[in-house]
């Protein structure tokens, strides 16, 4: 079985998915693109999953020919020697034209979390039927949506809702961490990606000091990738935000921790709403691929907790508007409102328990399906 995950997050929902597929076909040989948490199940990574990590127009173009260098590699490979399947995990602009022209080939694909159509791109539609011969969507209106397209699809659930507790150790999670238990935390993680730390990890490190002038008491962690973090750490230095504890990995020990986040827009944002936590969603980007990106918007909401809740419990700073005075002033109304925190948490309860299946068995069911069709 051939798949390809894209990034962090890619590699995070493929290695659970993989339990079930284990489960199914224990002796299954796995490979494609991927990261350490495939890896940790047997998965064959051809090239790491980080090589696709790239967000934003401009910054695509920059990697463009390695990019699709390593997909015509990857296709033929595929073509010469088919897989009895093909999973692509995410990242829609490298495995829908992928997923094309393999199942133009006659191998079976399957796409696993559905292209955000209802959020911006809506043409991208016809490129999913084209495409893909099952989609195993993570949230519960995609699957009647493609459906209505003519698309077969199946509801999973989030596999991020089976890994995240409801209700966490905040406490432990400190101690873990070595924070002091009776001080605020608060968790900044300004994405994964290489484009998303240059754009807003410093903006980040200057609202924490502004947030420190404000209430010097509170702590900072900021978890991050092993290949960032000493470029991160001289970020913070540069700026002087030396309050804030740098780790390696730890994003969920983090988010356990921490009172509230300030969070680049992204799954982080989803998996900091099943850990019921306020939060600040923040992003920026090259100004023209933001032109561009705003233009296929359909809904009012970028972050994920937003679009599921239709409205805006939590708030958005994008672009312009993602001042380090603007990150701070929004942080600060989180720690000063207890009331308006615990009520969010009880809309985070309802929504984890929406996304609640046994994804890796549904998954695996989907998968055997199509393959004995």
């Amino acid at each position: 079985m051939a798949m390809v995950a894209g990034e962090t997050s890619g590699d995070l929902l493929a290695g659970l998915m993989m339990q079930g597929i284990r489960a199914q076909w224990p002796d299954a040989n796995l490979y494609g693109i991927g990261g350490p948490r495939m890896a940790a199940q047997g998965f064959h990574a051809l090239w790491p999953s980080d090589k696709l990590a790239v967000r934003g127009y401009v910054e695509v173009l920059r990697h463009y020919r390695e990019i699709i260098g390593i997909r015509n590699q990857l296709k033929s490979q595929l073509l010469a020697q088919p897989p009895q399947v093909f999973v692509g995990v995410d990242a829609p602009d490298f495995n829908l034209d992928l997923e094309r022209e393999l199942k133009q080939a006659g191998i079976p694909t399957v796409h696993f979390v559905c292209p955000s159509i209802w959020a911006w791109r809506p043409e991208r539609i016809d490129a999913i039927r084209q495409s893909v011969d099952h989609v195993l969507c993570i949230f519960p209106f995609e699957a009647e949506l493609l459906h209505k397209h003519g698309i077969a699809a199946t509801y999973v659930g989030h596999p991020l809702a089976q890994a995240i507790p409801m209700h966490v150790d905040m406490l432990k999670a400190r101690h873990e961490l070595n924070l002091d238990p009776d001080r605020p935390v608060v968790a900044l993680l300004p994405g994964s990606r290489e484009s998303e730390i240059t754009y807003l990890a410093e903006r980040f490190f200057q609202a924490v000091i502004l947030l420190g002038q404000q209430q010097p008491h509170l702590q900072f962690v900021l978890p991050a990738m092993p290949s960032m973090k000493s470029r991160i750490e001289r970020m913070r230095d540069k700026v002087g935000a030396v309050q804030v504890q740098v780790l390696t990995g730890q994003s969920h020990a983090a988010l356990a921790a921490c009172d509230v986040t300030l969070i680049a827009s992204g799954t982080a944002t989803l998996e900091a709403a099943l850990f019921k936590k306020p939060m600040v969603i923040a992003y920026n980007m090259n100004w023209l691929s933001w032109q561009m990106m705003k233009r296929k918007k359909l809904q009012p909401w970028v972050g994920l907790p937003n679009i599921l809740a239709q409205e805006f419990c939590v708030p958005e700073l994008l672009q312009d508007q993602a001042t380090p005075e603007n990150l701070a002033k929004a942080v600060l109304d989180w720690l000063r409102s207890p009331d308006k925190s615990k009520a969010l948490v009880g809309r985070f309860e309802t929504m984890h328990q929406s996304l609640l299946r046994d994804t890796p068995t549904l998954a695996a069911h989907a998968i055997q399906t199509l393959v004995n069709a």
